[in-house]
């Protein structure tokens, strides 16, 4: 088993409690640990949080998640931070303050994870922040909303390639539950400079 598996399952274990990678999660967090792009179709429930959680946690900086549901985004930041990860997010729901508190943990270093609604992030001001802190990794869910063939499509999607080519081809993880040919297409030329690794289950 590579070291890096082997930190990864060691961080499944104590961080989240799990013994064991499900499916195709060992092969993807691999992936991405190792510096590697990839994107994931795995269906709801079927553990895509750690495909970017585990490797953030693995790699120098801050991971950088963007995600459109600000309930999911609650969720998951008040479970990392009681599994003792410093995670926060950058949302509507946070009031100037909460939102320059955030901002100062990421540029000091402390942040882990910073999850960021794709509004919150096409604004020219938080593009600034991120390019003053170090990203481990660049995890954009429900990425099928960047395709104008989906009834999801949310246009703030489209400028997520230029966003992650203006932060130096930051390595990325693109997920979706689903996502037919077209739409898969889509999501690989308009977030990745290079073809990614593909992975669907």
């Amino acid at each position: 088993m590579s070291n890096t598996l082997e930190n990864a399952l060691e961080v499944l274990r104590h961080v989240f409690g799990y013994s064991a990678f499900r499916g195709r999660q060992a092969e993807i967090i691999s992936q991405v640990a190792n510096g590697g792009d990839a994107l994931v179709l795995m269906p709801t429930g079927g553990g895509k949080s750690l495909c970017y959680q585990i490797p953030a946690l693995l790699r120098p900086g801050c991971g950088v998640v963007v995600s459109p549901l600000i309930a999911l985004m609650q969720d998951q930041v008040a479970a990392l931070r009681q599994a003792g990860v410093e995670a926060a997010f950058l949302n509507s729901t946070l009031s100037a303050a909460e939102a320059s508190e955030v901002e100062r943990s990421l540029i000091d270093g402390s942040l882990k994870l910073l999850y960021v609604a794709p509004e919150r992030l096409v604004n020219p001001r938080c593009q600034a922040l991120l390019q003053r802190a170090e990203i481990a990794l660049f995890a954009i869910d429900e990425a099928h909303c960047v395709s104008q063939w989906g009834h999801d499509f949310r246009p703030e999607y489209l400028a997520l390639g230029r966003i992650r080519r203006d932060l130096g081809d930051v390595q990325t993880i693109a997920l979706t539950a689903t996502a037919d040919a077209p739409t898969r297409k889509d999501i690989e030329e308009k977030l990745f400079s290079v073809p990614p690794r593909v992975f669907v289950r």
